[in-house]
């Protein structure tokens, strides 16, 4: 009777052992172990801190789009929430229960409610997305929305909160106000929209202050309640006209900031006109409203506070302390204090935003906490290696030595030991010399290069030199004032010298712009200890149009870095390596007029002359195509291979050029909507080597370029898919020149090999790994939307895959196509760490030929390390040595034995 039940558990136990064998996982100890992630909100546009709540929280909005507590003990995030992307995730407004002493501001939700709120943002414009949050966990508790009728001029719509209303007020430039009032838990509207005329309001020039819209006009402040009654246009008097502009004081309505002071256009409202500071924040202190404000003087962060009521000073919140230099300018965000544990006075955490983006939190005349969120915005990354150890750069100059005689290479390894002997001994007894700074800090060179410094480099123009094994800050840089280039390019990381060349120290250079005048800026460091190095900053007195690394070098092994200005005038830093910039060639791409010229740089004298040379305009006859994508390939790069061997033994040779680059373009289309074009154009002599044109596809558009083979994706607008085009190019069975490749004496067009792919998923990055000698299969990096690094073999995007199986597709391993392009879980390099709004991924050789470094960016920042044809240089960390000792011991007294008795065997054959 029981049977079956029997027979059905029998079989769900079955069942659940299949699923369990056929588990894919990550073991436990390999957790973070060759990996880090460190995770990053942006830099603060909205900022609350709340020492007081049961639960104490630092809420913020970013211009990340990034909703997120913080831990106001360490700075820790809590919860974060990554908003839409664009202008739709754009935080016009983060209101937060109980603000301010108005108990108009309090909207906390009933017990067993879902009205109210904790706190409430407000982003985007068409639609406009109104959320209420739990602030406790960092969930939605309810969400509502609207379309304006006109999307254009939403762009500028404003909103601010009073009483339980959320007010939508969208500026007429130079003709009126309209202002519609919402319930801000429902959305439903009070009433009708309000025209409020107002010609004066331009654009640029206004924001809202509480409730009242102010406009600034020349030393006039010019504005008006938004709630009042009657409309009543108010006109303030400055003492001169504002140099930056205007802004807000929060918390206090028809309060301004203007000229470093406070101005009130509402006349119920009375402030400090005697304070001058850079940045103001409003709290409260002993239940009485302050305001305090901070300034920089001399490396030193002064903190002060009056109260808004009589403007007497509040020593309790007075302190100074030493602030570093490479946070960059600070402004005062919010503050909030609250009663010590032992009940003496209170204890108040400030909390501050700065010109570098970091987050800095002040309590008790130190520094508590930063975060450095321009790691959210890295524009370039390089990998240096660590210096040698002082026995290893020993080792290092005496085989660097001049050549002789065995006699007098003999005494200099003695010469050499005996010094070693000393060090050690001198070292034992504790007279030794003290390591360096390097040297205490772990910054020594690994055996097999997987140890190096990680330089990033930010659009704010800070650097770090960060540890790639444990993520460690060894140093950071400020850059103040600087940015990226016209064409969309952003500032440049260069390597001029290596750590190769002991004992030289190894050099980096920024290139970068002034942009008040335009003018370029350069500036050189010690990319392991983070010092200027010749020189520093130095200021250009021309605009730079384009820059080159030089190939060749000087005795000091600085490769020179050739700059081209505006008035196509070529500059060689250091001066010293101008001779070296002769016969280099040069290219230069307008992104919107999609025009592309070549250049010839020859040295003649003491002079650099630049010669146009080619030109090819890409933007059609109507000039409507602009450049999109541009792709070269890595000049690190090593080609092991030069030819591929087909299924009757013959070989199929790559057309590997050096000076090959893939430009897209982008046009519009009447019939097709959008039109992609891709052109491989050789940058020497300006020939178009292939086109290939996409209809009804459009960006987002990622391409990489390696060897003779290209791929890159884009979204087809016809069937509503991500897809991924792969080009390959050969010779074909005979080789034009197999030593040196020259583009003016160039082989025939190419034979071209392409396929396209179906991707399941939104493509952000493209990337292919790189070894040192190329020797390893390539692999292709693919940064997905949802976060995840996915490693695809090329052989899964090889062009050449046949159709059908063949027995000539099978001889070359070649696997049949399939346009689906699988994404296995164990493929994803970053298992479940998660990278937010990944937005590039770099990769880097290290000592070992089989691993390539990795590090992915975007909001979040990931290092890893990858082995596409497995670590096949190296033992595996759970090799058995004690079984192979006893084997080899085995062995070889097995073979001594054998040995023996086989001479005793031949010596009794002998007296027979």
């Amino acid at each position: 009777m029981h049977r079956p039940l029997h027979i059905a558990g029998g079989l769900i136990s079955l069942s659940l052992l299949l699923l369990l064998s056929t588990c894919s996982a990550l073991y436990e100890d390999q957790i973070r172990k060759f990996d880090w992630r460190s995770t990053h909100v942006g830099a603060v546009k909205q900022v609350h801190v709340d020492l007081n709540h049961f639960q104490p929280r630092v809420l913020l909005s970013t211009h990340e789009q990034v909703v997120a507590s913080l831990c106001p003990k360490s700075g820790e995030i809590v919860w974060r929430q990554v908003l839409e992307q664009k202008a739709r995730g754009d935080i016009k407004l983060l209101q937060v229960s109980g603000f301010s002493d108005d108990s108009s501001d309090t909207a906390a939700a009933p017990v067993g409610s879902r009205l109210g709120f904790d706190m409430l943002t407000i982003q985007g414009h068409a639609p406009a997305l109104v959320r209420g949050w739990n602030t406790n966990i960092g969930t939605i508790e309810w969400e509502w929305s609207i379309i304006p009728l006109n999307t254009e001029r939403a762009q500028d719509a404003l909103w601010f909160y009073s009483n339980s209303v959320l007010y939508h007020v969208v500026p007429v430039w130079r003709s009126h106000l309209e202002v519609t009032a919402y319930f801000a838990t429902s959305g439903h509207t009070t009433g009708t929209t309000s025209k409020i005329m107002a010609a004066w309001i331009k654009a640029d020039s206004c924001l809202l202050s509480g409730t009242y819209f102010v406009c600034q006009d020349g030393k006039q402040l010019i504005s008006l309640d938004l709630l009042a009654k009657s409309t009543q246009v108010i006109a303030t008097s400055l003492e001169a006209e504002p140099t930056d502009k205007i802004e807000a004081l929060a918390g206090l309505n028809g309060v301004l900031i203007a000229n470093k002071k406070l101005v009130s256009v509402n006349k119920d409202q009375a402030v400090c006109p005697e304070l001058n500071s850079a940045s103001y924040v409003l709290g409260s202190f002993n239940y009485r409203k302050v305001v305090a404000y901070a300034d920089l003087a001399d490396g030193n962060l002064k903190i002060n506070a009056v109260y808004l009521d009589n403007c007497s000073p509040v020593p309790e919140l007075q302190m100074s302390l030493a602030f570093a230099e490479h946070y960059g300018t600070p402004s005062l965000r919010s503050f909030d204090c609250k009663l010590k544990r032992n009940g003496d006075g209170k204890s108040c955490l400030f909390l501050f935003g700065t010109s570098a983006e970091s987050i800095v939190a002040v309590q008790q005349g130190r520094v508590r906490w930063a975060r450095e969120e321009s790691l959210a915005n890295v524009i370039d990354t390089q990998f240096i290696d660590l210096p040698l150890a002082d026995t290893e750069g020993t080792l290092e100059n005496e085989m660097k030595g001049k050549a002789g005689d065995i006699v007098s290479a003999f005494m200099r390894r003695i010469t050499t030991q005996a010094l070693q002997i000393k060090s050690l001994f001198l070292h034992v007894i504790g007279l030794g010399p003290p390591p360096t700074d390097t040297q205490r800090a772990g910054l020594v060179r690994d055996s097999f290069g997987l140890h190096k410094m990680l330089v990033l480099l930010t659009r704010t123009g800070k650097i770090f030199g960060i540890d790639n094994i444990a993520g460690k800050h060894h140093w950071k840089l400020y850059l103040p004032n600087v940015s990226g280039f016209e064409n969309a390019e952003e500032m440049r990381l260069i390597v001029q010298r290596s750590s190769k060349h002991f004992p030289l120290q190894p050099l980096c250079a920024i290139v970068a712009k002034f942009p008040s005048s335009g003018n370029g800026v350069l500036f050189r460091f010690n990319p392991i200890t983070g010092r200027a190095a010749e020189g520093g900053l130095l200021q250009l007195d021309f605009q730079i149009k384009q820059i080159a690394l030089l190939p060749e070098t000087e005795k000091d092994f600085v490769k020179g870095i050739l700059m081209l200005d505006v008035t196509n005038k070529v500059h060689v830093q250091p001066k010293h390596a101008t001779p070296l910039a002769d016969g280099m060639y040069l290219y230069t791409a307008n992104v919107k007029t999609a025009e592309l010229e070549g250049f010839y740089v020859k040295h003649a004298g003491n002079d650099l002359t630049c010669t146009p040379i080619w030109n090819v305009r890409l933007g059609g006859h109507n000039s409507e195509q602009h450049i999109i994508g541009v792709a070269s390939k890595n000049p690190i790069e090593h080609v092991h291979s030069q030819g591929r061997v087909l299924g009757d033994r013959s070989v199929l040779y790559k057309y590997i050029n050096p000076n090959l680059v893939a430009f897209v373009t982008q046009a519009p289309d009447a019939t097709h909507k959008s039109v992609l074009n891709l052109y491989l154009i050789d940058v020497v002599s300006g020939s178009v080597i292939f086109s290939m044109t996409h209809r009804k596809v459009r960006p987002p558009l990622h391409i990489v370029h390696s060897e003779n083979w290209l791929a890159y994706s884009y979204f087809n607008d016809k069937v509503r898919r991500t897809e991924i085009t792969t080009i390959e190019l050969y010779e074909g069975n005979a080789q034009a020149n197999n030593s040196v490749w020259s583009s003016l004496q160039a082989p025939s067009m190419p034979l071209v090999e392409r396929q396209s792919y179906i991707i399941p998923t939104i493509v952000e990055a493209l990337r292919e790994t790189i070894t040192e000698r190329g020797i390893t299969n390539k692999h292709v990096l693919i940064g997905t939307a949802s976060g995840g690094i996915v490693e695809m073999s090329w052989h899964l995007l090889d062009p050449r895959r046949p159709i059908s199986s063949t027995t000539q597709g099978r001889e070359e391993g070649a696997i049949p196509y399939i346009p689906e392009l699988p994404l296995p879980t164990e493929n994803h390099i970053n298992y479940n760490q998660t990278i937010a709004r990944l937005r590039n991924i770099y990769t880097a050789p290290s000592g070992l030929e089989s691993t390539c470094l990795v590090v992915a960016t975007g909001l979040d920042l990931f290092v890893t390390r990858v082995a596409p044809s497995k670590t096949f240089d190296i033992l595996k960390e759970d090799f058995d040595y004690i079984l192979i000792s006893i084997v080899l011991v085995v062995l070889t007294s097995g073979s001594l034995i054998v040995r023996h008795l086989a001479s005793r065997k031949l010596l009794k054959q002998a007296w027979k």
